[in-house]
């Protein structure tokens, strides 16, 4: 019996096609239904447009929205995996953001497309249809959120879109992808050891995310002593150390209770309270910034907007970001 598979299409460049003017615009809502006939050998798919939007007009709100709606979903009737559909640009932010707050068995596995619909080599069909083969096995359960590009499957908290054009686009540095997709199976080859949930109510935290660069001036970071935010993430050097003079700036976010949590601005690696100097990661820590354990500054942004929910004290916020 063919597993039943739910597809949710929130669009992005796989609901687009190229115009006469060679701009790609959104399709109508039906763009991507027109690949249900190519699933239906591979498992018993309903369809459900969800939203139409580009990737870049998704918020944190509108990541909720759509954890909310899967936990509906699934609450009204019996699925064996779950697909969605979605741009690029924040493809891997969604799929982190359900991963740290889904808490399903089930298979949930995110897709898109590189090139759009009516395009010369379009990957939207085939990542689709991969997408479902995916959800539909049985070894894809309790894995976490799984993104599904070029018949590779990755983890949602490793992977991160590489390349501007690039149809491999979705990579995991470090750790490579779990998984593949060959003619006739899916085969997983590693999995995450940990998986973490956080059950939250709302998205609405205000984190804004820097990046260090060389010779920052502190009037940069200043005009966020008056902003009403609640945390900010900070893309550092290297191995964890900023310019010392936007060191009293931290100091004086941190006095005010605002959470500052540390990542590094290269793609591998993790950030560790090594040089002591002023600016350097052991001073850095001191002062009770926290240190996150290899999350890119994107992915820290929607960690931190998660777990603010959960606290605000500065030491409990560093073990829920060493995990």
């Amino acid at each position: 019996m063919l597993k039943k598979i739910l597809v949710l299409n929130t669009g992005g460049t796989i609901a687009m096609s190229v115009d006469a003017s060679d701009g790609v615009k959104p399709l109508d809502d039906q763009a991507v239904n027109k690949i249900l006939p190519f699933l239906e050998r591979y498992a018993d798919v309903t369809m459900k447009n969800v939203l139409n939007l580009p990737s870049p007009h998704i918020t944190p709100a509108i990541m909720n929205q759509l954890r909310q709606h899967i936990e509906e979903e699934l609450s009204l009737a019996s699925y064996d995996g779950v697909v969605i559909t979605h741009g690029t640009d924040t493809l891997e932010e969604t799929a982190y953001f359900l991963d740290l707050t889904l808490s399903l068995s089930v298979p949930i596995v995110v897709t898109g497309a590189m090139r759009s619909s009516n395009e010369l080599g379009a990957d939207g069909p085939v990542n689709l249809i991969s997408s479902v083969r995916t959800a539909a096995d049985p070894d894809s359960r309790n894995k976490g959120v799984l993104v599904v590009f070029n018949d590779e499957i990755h983890a949602a908290c490793h992977v991160t879109k590489t390349h501007t054009s690039n149809v491999a686009t979705f990579q995991s540095p470090q750790y490579g992808p779990i998984g593949t997709i060959a003619k006739k199976n899916v085969q997983y080859h590693h999995a995450p050891l940990d998986r973490e949930h956080y059950a939250i109510s709302h998205a609405n935290a205000n984190v804004p995310l820097i990046k260090a660069v060389a010779g920052m001036d502190p009037a940069w970071l200043q005009f966020l002593l008056e902003q009403p935010i609640d945390g900010l993430v900070i893309e550092a050097f290297g191995l964890g150390n900023l310019p010392p003079a936007i060191i009293p700036t931290l100091t004086q976010l941190l006095d005010k209770g605002i959470p500052i949590v540390l990542v590094s601005r290269c793609y591998n690696g993790q950030v560790q309270d090594v040089y002591d100097y002023e600016g350097g990661g052991n001073q850095l820590k001191k002062m009770g910034i926290v240190f996150s354990n290899g999350l890119n500054g994107q992915k820290a942004r929607l960690k931190l907007i998660v777990t603010l929910q959960q606290t605000r004290d500065f030491a409990q916020l560093q073990d829920l970001f060493e995990k």
